[in-house]
This record gives C-alpha cells, sequence and structure tokens, in this order.
C-alpha cells in the first residue's frame, strides 16, 4: 500500500495487488477458526504501517498530532475490515466480500464530512500521478478509484487463495484472471480515449500565480506589510496589459484583518492602491481575519472583556476593485490543528487547541461551498485542506465556478512527500469538473493545471518564483460535478443496513448457543 502511493513509491500498478496480503490472513484465520480479534490486530497493524508511511511526514507540523492522526486513523480503517470479517463470518462469504466493498466506499464517504475527517488516504488517491488513468472520475469521482482498486485485488485474490488455501490448479483460475483482466484493462481504454479526445472550450484568461517562499514557521512573525510588499514586485515581473487575474498563497495577508472595517487594514489599502500597478487585475488572496458579534456565533467564538464574540478564520479575499473586498472562509478545517474535533460536544476540549493566535477552539468557517462571484467570470476558491475534498469543490463548481483556484501554504511539511501529494490530488479536482487550476503555494508547487488534470506549468520546491499562463473558463458541468458522490452516498446507505443485519445475525447465533 506504502510503495504504490504517490511520492512514497509510486508504483501505482502495485495497488491491484496491495491488499492480497491482509485478505490472505484473514482467510486463513477463518479458516482455522482462530477468534476474530486476530483479524482486528492484523488489520489494525497493516492499516498503522500504511499510515505511517504514506503520511509520516506529518510528524514535522505536528508530532502530538501526527501521533494521534496514525492510531486513530488507522483504528477506523482496522474496525472497517472488521467489520467485513463478521459479516463473511456471520452472513456467508460471498456476502462477506461484497460487504468488503460496500464498507470501505461507504467508510471513505463518510469520512470526507465528520469532525475527524481526513480523506487523503482514500484509495482512488493513489492514482492522482496519472491523470490518463482515472478520466472517468468526472463520473465517479475518486470513490470510483477506490473500488476499481478493490474489485481487481478481490478477484486476484480469490485465484490465490483458490491454489493456496483449496489445492486448485492454476489452468481452473482462469476466468477468474480473465475478469480481473477485464476490469482492469476496459477502465484504462475508456479513460485513455477520453483523455485523448478531450478538447477544452477555448475562453482563456490570463493568469499570474505567486510562490513568495516565507518561510512558514517564522512568517507569522515578520512584518506583514513587508511580506505583501515583496508579493505584489514579485507579481509585477509577470504581470501584463492582458492578465485577468494574480493569485497569492493562504494566509499571503498574514495580520488579522477586521471584516467589518478593512479598508482601515494598512495590508489591505495598500493590497487595493497596488491594484493599478497589476493591470487592475482581479486579486485573489489569501488572509488571515476577524469579526465580531454580540452573541456566540458559533464554537468558534470567544468572549472578549468588552464584551463581545471574537471568530478569527483562515480566509480568501478577492479585491475587484477599491472598495471593501469581498471574503470567504475555509470551511474544511484541519483537526487538532485548525480545530478540535466535537469540541461542541465535549466543550472541556477546547482546553487542548494549539494557538491560533487568538482562538481557543479553532477557527470559524464559511456555513457551505460558496464561490467567488464578478462580471468576468466566477471563481471557486479552495483553501489547503479543503482541496482532498470532492465534493465540496464539486458543489462550488455546480454553483457556478468557471475556475478553480487553490491557495495553500505547504511549507509546514518541509521537503517531503507531503506537499508533493497535496499538489497531485488538485489534478483529480481538474478531471472531476473538467475545470482548470491555478495553484498558488507559499512554497512547494505553485501551478497550473489543464481540465485533463495535466500539469502545465509549476515551480520548484523552496524557491522564490511566480509563473503567468493563459487557462481555459469552462461553465460545463460534468455528471460528478451535478451530481457529486452518488457511489458513496448508495455504498454508505447499504453499508449501515448489511451491518445492521450481521449483528442481528450474529446475535442469533449467539442466543441459540
Amino acid at each position: 500500500m506504502v510503495i504504490s502511493f504517490p511520492f512514497t513509491g509510486s508504483l501505482t500498478l502495485i495497488a491491484f495487488v496491495s491488499w492480497i496480503p491482509i485478505l490472505l490472513v484473514e482467510a486463513t484465520i477463518s479458516q482455522q477458526k482462530y477468534k476474530s480479534r486476530k483479524v482486528f490486530l492484523h488489520a489494525y497493524i497493516t492499516f498503522f504501517i500504511y499510515n505511517l508511511g504514506t503520511t509520516f511526514w506529518v510528524w514535522n507540523a505536528s508530532p502530538g498530532g501526527s501521533i494521534l492522526a496514525f492510531l486513530v486513523n488507522s483504528l477506523l480503517m482496522a474496525l472497517v475490515f472488521y467489520g467485513f470479517h463478521l459479516t463473511k463470518k456471520y452472513v456467508g462469504n460471498k456476502e462477506g466480500y461484497a460487504a468488503l466493498l460496500i464498507y470501505w466506499i461507504g467508510f471513505e464517504y463518510f469520512h470526507y464530512d465528520w469532525e475527524s475527517s481526513w480523506p487523503w488516504l482514500s484509495l482512488g488517491n493513489v492514482f492522482s500521478i496519472t491523470p490518463s488513468w482515472i478520466q472517468w472520475y468526472s463520473v465517479t469521482g475518486v470513490l470510483g478509484g477506490s473500488l476499481w482498486v478493490l474489485i481487481v485485488n478481490l478477484l486476484l485474490f480469490r485465484c490465490y487463495q483458490n491454489v493456496l488455501l483449496k489445492a486448485e490448479k492454476w489452468k481452473i483460475q482462469t476466468p477468474l484472471f480473465y475478469t480481473a483482466g477485464f476490469i482492469v484493462i476496459v477502465p484504462f481504454i475508456v479513460s485513455l480515449t477520453m483523455y485523448f479526445n478531450y478538447e477544452e472550450k477555448v475562453n482563456p484568461i490570463e493568469v499570474v500565480a505567486i510562490q513568495p517562499n516565507v518561510n512558514p514557521y517564522e512568517k507569522f512573525n515578520g512584518s506583514a506589510l513587508l511580506q505583501l510588499k515583496n508579493m505584489v514586485e514579485l507579481a509585477k515581473t509577470k504581470v501584463t496589459s492582458k492578465t485577468d487575474l494574480v493569485v497569492a498563497p493562504e494566509t499571503a495577508i498574514s495580520s488579522y484583518i477586521y471584516e467589518g472595517n478593512a479598508n482601515n487594514s494598512r495590508e489591505y489599502q495598500y493590497l487595493a492602491e497596488s491594484k493599478f500597478d497589476l493591470n487592475n487585475a482581479l486579486l485573489l488572496w489569501g488572509a488571515s481575519t476577524f469579526n465580531h458579534f454580540s452573541h456566540k456565533n458559533s464554537v468558534a467564538s470567544r468572549l472578549l472583556s468588552t464584551g463581545v464574540f471574537e471568530e478569527t478564520y483562515n480566509s480568501s479575499i478577492l479585491i475587484d476593485s477599491i472598495n471593501a473586498p469581498k471574503v470567504l472562509h475555509k470551511s474544511k478545517l484541519v483537526p487538532g490543528v485548525e480545530k478540535i474535533p466535537f469540541v461542541s460536544t465535549f466543550p472541556f476540549m477546547s482546553s487542548w487547541s494549539i494557538d491560533l493566535g487568538g482562538s481557543t477552539v479553532g477557527y470559524g468557517i464559511e456555513k457551505e461551498p460558496s464561490i467567488f462571484k464578478t462580471s468576468s467570470f466566477n471563481i471557486a476558491p479552495v483553501i489547503c485542506y479543503e482541496s482532498i475534498f470532492g465534493g465540496f469543490v464539486a458543489e462550488q463548481c455546480n454553483k457556478g465556478a468557471e475556475i478553480i483556484c487553490i491557495i495553500t501554504n505547504d511549507g509546514w511539511w518541509k521537503n517531503t512527500p507531503g506537499y508533493k501529494q497535496h499538489a497531485s490530488f488538485a489534478s483529480l479536482r481538474a478531471i472531476e469538473n473538467r475545470r482548470s487550476i491555478v495553484r498558488s503555494a507559499n512554497t512547494g508547487t505553485t501551478c497550473f493545471i489543464n481540465q485533463r488534470g495535466d500539469f502545465v506549468k509549476s515551480t520548484d520546491w523552496w524557491v522564490k518564483d511566480v509563473i503567468r499562463g493563459d487557462i481555459n473558463l469552462n461553465d460545463e458541468k460534468s455528471f460528478y460535478t451535478k451530481r457529486g458522490d452518488v457511489l458513496g452516498r448508495s455504498f454508505g446507505f447499504v453499508a449501515l443496513l448489511l451491518l445492521l443485519f450481521t449483528f442481528v445475525r450474529r446475535f442469533k447465533k449467539t442466543v441459540s448457543k
């Protein structure tokens, strides 16, 4: 599993056989009638290795948080696998193996939208470095890739199991081999056909994306205004008379701006005044912002000594005139870093939060996926972690976004597979929605991605840089854009029913004994 994942091996084809060992372990335990807890133990060890081997780099940003993430995510995955084993044990073999598909896809879907969401390791993400293989993600999304991986693994496992555990001859396995080959090859052919026949509608805008390369561990202690000036000067070297949009990374404005009166901020004033020198282009900038309320607006609100409630945000700001900016807040927050999971249920957990410059329970959020609408075109602003949530970005595109702008700060993880994986996942969003992507990273990978998921132009790691390019707008909606994770919703619903049925059967067998 580790060596097939992007940038921790990148041997993508290995994904199609990566589950066979753990499936053989489960089959042997079942055949030998060992205790079911052995399945859970082996599954936990397997998935812990998977989590640690693919996301070890999280340690660089948060040692404590990374340990918790490894332990909890491995536990969740092991429980899903254990659920498959129980269904196989109490309902039947065929139903059990079908349950593995149903439970796992349902799990990945639910893992997108709860307090401790961490969909980084969704199996379908393994194909992020091979966009020509998965053009049909415009229909199924990433979960279609996860299903593809699991089905092929199960078929090849059955071949091996029949020979190893049942002493059957290899020749008898021919139908299974042919079926597995068919399921591998047909999606390849379909995808390559879509890839080479896809033509973008020519509707270009000129975009400039900035990579300021400010050390993330130092930027919040430095001069926010000086950093802004450096970014503007960098942009000036690429801006032309045709430039329509200039994009700067997450928290490019590192000092907090009060949303109630942004014009009083000297950083905002400087940026607004710089529009003339930047061809009066639209400016999409990452920013730290805050707002005040007369009441407790959400769990992120904290009471000040003045009697008002304050919320802080990780925001994107759009400046399309010299008036007050348009502001949208990050919705998908990183658990344990930008928010404390379940704090609304367990308020005492607020004391466990990391210091985020004033918030005791993390950032406030935008209530739903939103976009910036301008007189020229509509933009989906995607802040860092949000870019791994396919359904979230699809909702933005369904609301009219014609281009996706990802602003991020990947330097927390240093020079590890983390920033490379994160950048590669952007290709999946491009394919799912058939939208061009502008990605501005503080450092890491600033790039342009076309509607087929290809990197058209990109920067190197840990360099100050800026890129310019023409990218096409698109207002047509793919099936995935319009319908979202139909696969996940369907499998998730069936998974709950099947799990309930499994426990009923288990209870009946226990009573009958």
